[in-house]
C-alpha cells in the first residue's frame, strides 16, 4: 500500500528513466500512421518550425517524449504545439490532470511554465498515481511547493474540461490513435516522429529547409 508521503512526493527531481517507453492506444483500435487530415500541422504565426505533440498523461512513453521535446524546443528555439489527447478506459485518471493543467495555463500568474512543470513532474511520477483521489493529493502538493492552492471546484463551469475534448476532437479529426503523437513541421511539410533519437535530426533538417526557403524567397524578391 501507498502511504500518504510517497502519494505526496511530486516533485521535478524524480526521474523518468525506470518507466518503459510503451506507446499507449485507443482501445479496440489498430496503431495508424494513415491520418485523414493534416491540414493544420503548421508552425504557429512567426515560427517557421514548430514540434506538435498529443499526449496521454497516463502514457509511459509520453513520459519520456515529453522533457525530450521541450529540451530540443529550447535547444533549437522552436515552439511546441502541445496538445492533450487522454485515451480514456484504463487510463482513469489523465482527463483531469489534463483539466488541472488548463487550470495552471489559464487561470495562474505565469501559467504556461507552471502547467509545463506540472505535466512534466506528473510524467515522472506516473509510478506514485494509481487513483484519481493520488492525483488530486499530488496536485495540491505541488500548488503549494509554488506557494498556490488548488480551489475546491477546479472547473465549475467546463470551459477547461472543454479546451481538453476539443483537443482530443482535434487529434480524432486527425486519425491519431497513440499517444505520443509527434511531429517536426514547417509551413510546407511535416514529419511524423517514429523513434525519439529521430527528433533533434528532423528538427535540424526542418529548419535548415526553412532557412533555404526564405533565401530563396529573397532571392527572387530580389530580381
Amino acid at each position: 500500500m501507498r502511504t500518504p508521503k510517497l502519494l505526496l512526493a511530486l516533485a521535478l527531481t524524480a526521474t523518468a528513466a525506470s518507466v518503459p517507453a510503451v506507446a499507449q492506444f485507443v482501445s479496440g483500435q489498430a496503431p495508424s500512421t494513415t491520418f485523414k487530415d493534416t491540414s493544420m500541422l503548421k508552425p504557429p504565426a512567426g515560427a517557421k518550425v514548430a514540434i506538435w505533440e498529443f499526449v496521454d498523461l497516463e502514457c509511459p512513453a509520453c513520459s519520456r517524449a515529453y522533457p525530450l521535446v521541450h529540451e530540443l524546443s529550447m535547444k533549437y528555439g522552436v515552439p511546441v504545439v502541445m496538445k492533450d489527447f487522454p485515451l480514456g478506459g484504463a487510463h482513469i485518471w489523465s482527463f483531469d490532470a489534463a483539466v488541472y493543467a488548463r487550470y495552471m495555463q489559464d487561470k495562474l500568474p505565469n501559467g504556461k511554465n507552471i502547467a509545463d512543470q506540472y505535466r512534466l513532474a506528473i510524467f515522472q511520477n506516473q509510478n506514485m498515481i494509481a487513483s484519481k483521489d493520488d492525483l488530486l493529493r499530488a496536485t495540491q502538493k505541488f500548488l503549494a511547493d509554488r506557494k498556490q492552492q488548488l480551489p475546491f471546484v477546479v472547473d465549475p463551469q467546463g470551459e477547461l474540461a472543454n479546451e481538453v475534448k476539443t483537443d482530443r476532437a482535434l487529434g480524432d479529426r486527425i486519425g491519431i490513435n497513440q499517444t505520443p503523437t509527434i511531429w517536426v513541421v514547417t509551413d510546407k511539410a511535416f514529419q511524423q516522429i517514429s523513434d525519439f533519437e529521430q527528433i533533434e535530426p528532423a528538427i535540424q533538417n526542418a529548419k535548415a529547409q526553412a532557412g533555404s526557403s526564405a533565401a530563396e524567397t529573397k532571392k527572387v524578391a530580389k530580381k
